[in-house]
């Protein structure tokens, strides 16, 4: 185990748990910037010198930042297996990171509201990450990063296409800002498909809880724009949190019209999962995400009174598979953590209900 992700799995994310706009549907908002150096091949077509050197800049330029000050640096041939899965979960890289290169690093704030991944798919790939729908917020911060690390680097970049990245779908602006939300009241009345439809249309991607080429759990999707080419950074923010907007609109009618139709359903779906949670001696990843969701649209329904979203949020990030190995501090089997994770989620609730027992029980 390594000690700093031990800590970190002691705390909930900030960019999860903090205070946000419109939380009970939008758990957060990340924009990431896709960066190079001019001169120099990219990673996928990259010799090892080429990578490390890129990895040499950008540590000459984060020292002298003044935005990095407090960053943590790690080098990907030191990460474990486990501790690449635990950033992954805590959406600090992405996937593709996992691939074990000597000539990767990361950069991770004292907040966790920012990283850099260097030698991903791009030589620089800055995010940043904030609670509820706070695009222009998480932009700022990235954009800061972007003018402080890049007033010491050449930047491929060309006055036609903009910056230019490995992907053509990257280039432009370099922008990827997304959304994760959660839309339980779409997926119950069946409505989820035509707004996935209409997103589309509009040039947006929908994915699941870990980006691209993840799974939809707990009704959990990230939206982000597609491309970054022939639209300002303004832009593609404003078109995203215009579209989440209506979303949360038609999220909310959804509730309210279930509630109004199927009042003892929505009930029954959410009692039973909270009680499969406190019951329960084995849970698996998927069991919890879905139970999870089922509380958390109770919670946001306000038919439960005495769990909070926080703590929901909380579960859903600690349940994971590398994160419940990293805060209980061993290494597990699946059997293991399936009944590791169902204790752990029976010892939380069991300090909800201190608070106060549910109605009915």
């Amino acid at each position: 185990m390594t000690p700093v992700f031990d800590e970190m799995a002691k705390h909930p994310a900030s960019w999860l748990t903090a205070p946000g706009q419109q939380t009970s549907v939008v758990l957060s908002s990340r924009v990431r910037l896709a960066r190079n150096i001019r001169g120099l091949r990219y990673p996928n077509s990259a010799d090892s010198d080429t990578m490390q050197k890129v990895v040499n800049y950008v540590g000459a330029a984060v020292e002298r930042s003044t935005s990095l000050s407090s960053a943590g640096y790690l080098k990907s041939d030191d990460l474990s297996s486990l501790s690449r899965d635990f950033l992954v979960e805590r959406h600090l890289i992405s996937p593709t990171f996992l691939d074990d290169d000597p000539n990767r690093a990361l950069y991770i704030d004292e907040d966790e509201r920012t990283s850099i991944m260097i030698n991903e798919e791009d030589h620089l790939r800055m995010q940043s990450m904030y609670p509820g729908l706070h695009l222009y917020r998480a932009f700022e911060r990235a954009n800061e990063l972007d003018n402080d690390l890049c007033s010491s680097l050449e930047i491929d970049y060309d006055p036609d296409f903009g910056f230019l990245t490995a992907c053509p779908t990257n280039v432009g602006t370099g922008m990827r800002a997304s959304v994760l939300i959660h839309l339980p009241g779409l997926v119950l009345t069946g409505e989820i498909d035509d707004v996935i439809a209409r997103i589309s249309k509009l040039g947006l991607v929908v994915r699941g809880f870990y980006g691209e080429g993840s799974d939809v759990l707990g009704n959990l999707f990230q939206i982000s724009n597609q491309t970054t080419l022939g639209a300002s950074e303004n832009e593609i923010l404003k078109s995203i949190e215009s579209i989440t907007e209506t979303i949360i609109t038609d999220e909310d009618a959804a509730r309210n019209r279930l509630v109004e139709e199927a009042e003892n359903q929505i009930d029954d779906k959410v009692w039973r999962a909270y009680g499969i949670l406190k019951y329960a001696r084995s849970l698996t990843s998927e069991e919890v995400m879905n139970m999870l969701s089922a509380v958390r649209f109770g919670v946001a329904l306000g038919r439960v009174s005495f769990i909070d979203l926080d703590q929901i949020n909380e579960m859903l990030l600690l349940s994971q598979p590398a994160h419940l190995q990293m805060y209980y501090g061993e290494e597990m089997d699946q059997s293991r953590r399936d009944a590791v994770r169902a204790e752990m989620v029976r010892e939380r609730l069991r300090m909800s209900d201190r608070r106060r027992e549910p109605e009915g029980s």
